[in-house]
């Protein structure tokens, strides 16, 4: 007679008949030396291995069967995991934005035909204040434009546009913004606002005064995203 390996010795069986032919409700629980091959199971197979039911259509349970076991295909509501709602997505944080176009009087930020800036004042605030928004911006570049008035001649306002222009960009530089993203140039005379409503008023302070828009800088900033 051959003797059994002790290897493959069944050690336990344990088998459940069901109420109906062909069917078993718990698999055998066989262990070897080391460790469980097998697990019972919840549900009562046949020998095809589909879950067997009873003449009600219910699945038959196992003594093994708890909650947290059971199938779709038998309990359905049990069976259906809760679903977790998904957070709503955050609201993108709203672009910085910066002005696309910013003019400043010249006679706030020079005196009348100096291209030196005036220290302190409202005007050297405005310049600040601009300087301060672009933090935190991305843009391609800033350009500085210089206008004079109609007084004096077309050559002289030209290069006055251009000293006050350039005048600007000097103080941006000094408040941190990159030297090689501001371009200054100055355009004299050109593309006045006042149009004709300071025609006929002589040459006098009147004149000066109605002019005064027309002495401007102009900082337009270009590719902001």
């Amino acid at each position: 007679m051959k003797k059994m390996s002790a290897k493959n010795t069944l050690i336990g069986m344990i088998l459940i008949p069901a109420m109906f032919s062909g069917a078993v409700l718990a698999q055998v629980t066989v262990i070897d030396q080391d460790r469980t091959i097998k697990k019972p199971e919840a549900y009562g197979v046949d020998d095809r291995g589909v879950v067997a039911r009873n003449t009600t259509g219910l699945c038959w349970h196992t003594g093994y069967w708890t909650p947290a076991m059971a199938i779709p295909e038998c309990e359905p509501d049990l069976a259906k995991k809760p679903e977790i709602a998904a957070a709503p997505a955050p609201a993108p944080a709203p672009a910085p934005k910066a002005p696309q176009k910013l003019t400043f009087s010249a006679d706030a930020l020079f005196d009348f035909d100096s291209a030196k800036l005036k220290q302190g004042g409202h005007g050297i605030q405005s310049l600040n204040d601009f300087v301060n928004g672009m933090k935190g911006i991305k843009y391609d570049r800033i350009h500085v434009v210089g206008y004079a008035d109609r007084i004096g001649s077309d050559n002289y306002n030209h290069k006055l546009s251009h000293r006050r222009a350039d005048a600007v960009k000097a103080h941006l530089v000094s408040r941190g913004i990159e030297s090689n993203r501001i371009s200054a140039e100055g355009r004299g005379e050109a593309d006045p606002v006042t149009g004709d409503a300071c025609h006929g008023l002589g040459h006098g302070k009147e004149l000066k005064n109605c002019l005064a828009p027309d002495r401007r800088v102009e900082i337009e900033v270009v590719g902001t995203k």
